[in-house]
């Protein structure tokens, strides 16, 4: 039995908890907000957002960052991606030389193009860091149904750590060492899938969204790897797989969003009716930064950040995207 606390009770923290301690670890769910843990604490059978979930009643909970932190073996860190770096801050006093940080939540910060897990290193030099992605729903994984992820860390033993905490039966995990590649192939991946999600609120079909995928890797993998990614990160898990699960489900907020978009609403009018932080929206603007910054052409991350916050229409946008001189289908990441 390991002793893991899950900051961050929102969908994804608590989905994770209820899989942990499902296994039975020793789980400890910690959030700033008052209320959310108070609701989990009044009523464990009706999780906000998890229909169909109960909270196990092993499972600690506490609104106290320092009570949270301290003597865990393993801290997830599961905040919402525009929290990260407020909570690594003020977790940093209370982690301890070694310990490990596991990082969950996808995103890129706008101001330094830094991945999650890369700010986490540099406001707590002193964790062993690692990173866990794939095609994983909360709503899914909260309700026991089989699930396939994979850890990426730099250092093999705390891959190999953090895979031994979160297998079980029903979650499989795999382990990586290229936390950069699973990092931006998780990010990257909910900005394509605001486009999936406006193919849809257009009803263009099963074609044009196929191909919207298949093009979206195309770009991820092409970023990637001129960043220093394993290509073959990005036909995987935490690349090709969790890009095929948030461009097709139901549950995925970036898709439910670009549909509210498809249908003629407005970004913000969108993210109100959806009412839960779209990462898509907040990486789209950073995915484009890095583009540039590496020179590589990200047509499909162009056209979302014009419809998004320049008031270009959706329809325009894929004619746009269609008329692009003809090129060959793969180039590598020379293009």
């Amino acid at each position: 039995m390991s002793k893991i606390s899950v900051l961050g009770a929102g969908t994804w923290g608590t989905a994770l908890a209820i899989e942990l301690a499902n296994k039975g670890q020793q789980v400890t769910l910690w959030s700033a907000v008052e209320r959310e843990i108070a609701a989990l604490a009044a009523d464990r059978t009706h999780v906000t957002n998890l229909p169909g979930a109960t909270l196990p009643a092993s499972i600690r909970l506490t609104t106290d960052l320092a009570d949270a932190c301290d003597d865990e073996e393993i801290l997830v860190c599961a905040v919402a991606s525009p929290y990260v770096r407020e909570t690594a801050a003020k977790m940093k006093k209370y982690v301890h030389e070694g310990q490990i940080i596991v990082n969950v939540s996808k995103g890129i910060e706008e101001k330094t193009l830094l991945t999650m897990t890369q700010i986490i290193g540099e406001e707590i030099p002193g964790a062993r860091l690692a990173v866990l992605s794939g095609p994983s729903h909360a709503e899914e994984v909260s309700r026991n149904i089989p699930t396939a992820v994979v850890v990426g860390a730099e250092d093999p033993e705390v891959a190999k750590i953090v895979q031994e905490a979160f297998f079980a039966d029903m979650f499989r995990v795999y382990t990586s060492d290229d936390v950069l590649g699973i990092e931006l192939g998780g990010s990257l991946k909910n900005v394509i899938a605001l486009a999936a999600g406006m193919v849809d609120g257009l009803e263009y079909g099963d074609n044009t969204k196929a191909a919207l995928m298949t093009r979206g890797i195309a770009e991820i993998s092409r970023l990637g790897a001129k960043m220093g990614g394993k290509e073959s990160t990005f036909y995987g898990l935490s690349g090709i797989g969790d890009l095929i699960v948030t461009c097709t489900s139901n549950h995925s907020r970036n898709h439910n969003a670009g549909f509210l978009i498809g249908q003629g609403k407005t970004t913000e009018e969108a993210l109100a009716e959806v009412g839960q932080v779209v990462e898509g929206v907040n990486c789209a603007k950073a995915a484009l930064a890095l583009g540039k910054k590496y020179k590589v052409c990200l047509p499909i991350v162009e056209e979302i950040n014009d419809v998004l916050f320049h008031g270009e229409s959706v329809r325009d946008s894929v004619m746009d995207l269609l008329r692009r001189n003809p090129t060959e289908e793969y180039q590598g990441t020379k293009r």
